[in-house]
């Protein structure tokens, strides 16, 4: 294939089927990240309920987000690890989901069963990380 014909096809989904480097035995998978706007609801363990809205790829990375910061609000006190229920409202399509901590953190805790919930997982300890050393500087 001429160079010419590789810059016009660049970025098309011909070009990554038809360019050089690829194999005949590669299927070309082209990934779509999906950002939703949620806006995420937690009791603090005084039983006062905070929301935020985040954006984010999946349910549990919109729950890190909120939470880590939910953290760096002087309003919202500690939010329990345990029994403490967390809803995610997603705006479009509207869905509601209902998480409990102590299964996010218990999932969090688990081994990543494939690579690209490996990839989410140490996306979200990252995220949670970040934002609760900010936290920690916060409340000083």
């Amino acid at each position: 294939m001429s160079a010419a014909r590789l810059h016009q096809l660049r970025g098309t989904r011909e070009w990554f089927r038809d360019s050089p480097w690829r194999t005949e035995s590669e299927d070309v998978k082209l990934s779509c990240v999906v950002l939703r706007t949620c806006t995420v609801a937690v009791k603090d363990i005084r039983d006062v309920e905070h929301s935020i809205e985040v954006t984010a790829e999946t349910l549990y990375e919109a729950i890190a987000t909120a939470l880590a910061a939910l953290q760096q609000d002087n309003w919202v006190g500690e939010i329990g690890q345990g029994f403490a229920t967390v809803s995610v409202l997603v705006q479009q399509p509207p869905i509601k989901h209902e998480v409990k901590m102590k299964d996010f953190v218990s999932w969090l805790g688990r081994q990543g069963r494939s690579p690209a919930e490996v990839v989410l997982k140490q996306k979200i300890e990252k995220i949670l990380a970040t934002q609760m050393t900010r936290g920690s500087d916060r409340k000083r």
